[in-house]
């Protein structure tokens, strides 16, 4: 391993740890102002913060991994953190649809408070800059599963935009069903996404 992978490593690693505490955090005031408020988009954006988690775990092992063994095919590590993402996307899929089906069965409004406002344009300024500094490291390190997390981090910007973008579209129409529309096309490009990551860990798989 040359001394600009090992820094581009411990970049990514460093990301990896921020997606990790950043999104427990997210969660955490999320869900308990959701709570407060009695506001289920809210606290429903905190519970996929978590999801987020799953994935910066598997990418933050698959380093430390390759570190530990700098003479093993990266591939092996590779294909681990592919699958978790893999997982992490079909498990938010499941959210958004479940969530979904049950806004719509118990007629709920996609109304957001001031917390909501606030802790959406938040997500949305961090989570663009650490989508692109995922993307940017894992396109030096040729890390397909780097460009997956990044990837995981875009749905969450696109999450933050649909729970601010529904609000405005019923407080200005009435409509209620922007919500559920938002979802289930963020629940698509979920699945996608999580197909995309195990094709590539099974691509990799044949490289072994």
């Amino acid at each position: 391993m040359t001394y600009s992978e090992k820094k581009v490593y411990r970049i990514a690693f460093l990301l990896s740890l921020f997606t990790i505490f950043y999104n427990i955090l997210e969660g955490l005031v999320s869900m308990i102002f959701g709570l407060e408020d009695e506001t289920l988009s809210l606290f429903g954006f905190g519970a996929d913060s978590f999801i987020e988690v799953i994935s910066g775990i598997g990418v933050a092992t698959m380093i430390i991994r390759i570190w530990k063994n700098p003479q093993s095919p990266r591939s092996r590590f590779e294909i681990n953190a592919l699958r978790i993402t893999g997982t992490s996307f079909f498990l938010l899929s499941a959210l958004l649809l479940s969530g979904m089906v049950y806004n719509i069965f118990n007629n709920m409004k996609p109304k957001t408070t001031l917390w909501g406002v606030i802790i959406s344009l938040a997500s949305i300024a961090v989570m663009i800059w650490l989508m692109n500094a995922k993307k940017n490291a894992g396109k030096k390190l040729g890390s397909g599963a780097i460009i997956a997390d990044a990837n995981c981090t875009r749905i969450c910007v696109y999450m933050s935009l649909v729970l601010l973008a529904s609000s405005l579209i019923y407080e200005l129409t009435g409509f209620a069903w922007a919500d559920a529309i938002g979802a289930a096309g963020l629940a698509y490009f979920s699945i996608s996404e999580g197909r995309e990551a195990f094709e590539e860990a099974r691509g990799k798989e044949c490289e072994c």
